[in-house]
């Protein structure tokens, strides 16, 4: 087995792997990162090739700076939403980040406008650049807002909340993207990456694939379950936990002081 994943050399998009997590670079510096030329089905290659290499523990999502993700490339000028074209969907990706089994860490480390934003808000975890500027801008520009983002900002925020980013259109910096509950974290350009890798090693050495692969799988599932539905989820994932050398791994390690070797894969063990 290669120490590397399968991965191909991508038009836009640049990678990285390191101890288990990988970095995927959105890379159009001088359309400021935004979707095109391709960059949808790389992202969803990207995001199926990584998901299947149980190596990987955790994805980082980024952009080369300045910007992380401008949205929808407008190329095209006035015609850019002039005509949806064959096959159009408004998914954003056909992968989206909630599939895959292992967290997805976007490092917003600049603007991320219309689809950048709502790409960002597919992951599972979003560090913030504090300057930079962020919206769903798509009523103002002709159109609504893409990637789902009517089902995710609603559970994210708030209906309330959900209604002032969708609605109007604004555009807010990112201390006010923590204010409304888009991003975790609000720092300084240049350490939303390293930050949101530090994040991704502490997970990629210190939780049991298993248990994350699961726990992620019900936090986005609980959106379309009721509070029982939920509780039976969680009662059928420990009882398949229990019986992996995983959880007597993680006991083991604690009390030893020492990290933890795991040996479960990065998959929901209950998922059919």
């Amino acid at each position: 087995m290669s120490s590397r994943p399968d991965l191909p050399t991508y038009r836009t998009l640049l990678t990285d792997v390191d101890a288990g997590v990988a970095t995927v670079t959105l890379n159009r510096p001088r359309q400021r990162n935004a979707v095109g030329d391709g960059m949808r089905e790389e992202l969803a290659d990207a995001y199926q090739r990584l998901d299947r290499d149980d190596r990987i523990r955790v994805v980082v999502l980024t952009g080369t700076p300045p910007a992380f993700c401008a949205g929808a490339d407008l190329g095209s000028g006035e015609d850019t939403f002039a005509a949806p074209g064959v096959g159009f969907s408004a998914a954003g990706i056909d992968v989206p980040a909630w599939t895959l089994g292992k967290p997805v860490i976007a490092a917003v480390n600049g603007h991320a406008i219309g689809l950048g934003l709502t790409l960002a808000l597919q992951c599972d975890i979003r560090f913030f650049a504090a300057d930079a500027r962020y919206g769903v801008v798509q009523v103002r520009r002709g159109v609504v807002g893409d990637a789902s983002s009517h089902w995710v900002l609603p559970r994210v925020v708030g209906i309330a909340r959900a209604a002032e980013i969708l609605l109007t259109g604004a555009v807010f910096d990112g201390h006010r993207a923590v204010e409304l509950g888009v991003a975790n974290r609000v720092l300084p350009a240049e350490e939303v990456l390293p930050a949101a890798l530090e994040v991704a090693h502490d997970i990629a050495t210190n939780t049991a694939p298993m248990s994350v692969a699961a726990s992620k799988r019900l936090l986005w599932d609980s959106f379309d379950l009721d509070r029982a539905a939920v509780g039976a989820r969680e009662t059928a994932i420990h009882l398949a936990l229990m019986g992996h050398d995983d959880a007597r791994e993680g006991v083991r390690a604690y009390l030893q002081g020492r990290a933890p070797s795991w040996t479960g894969r990065p998959v929901d063990p209950t998922a059919g």
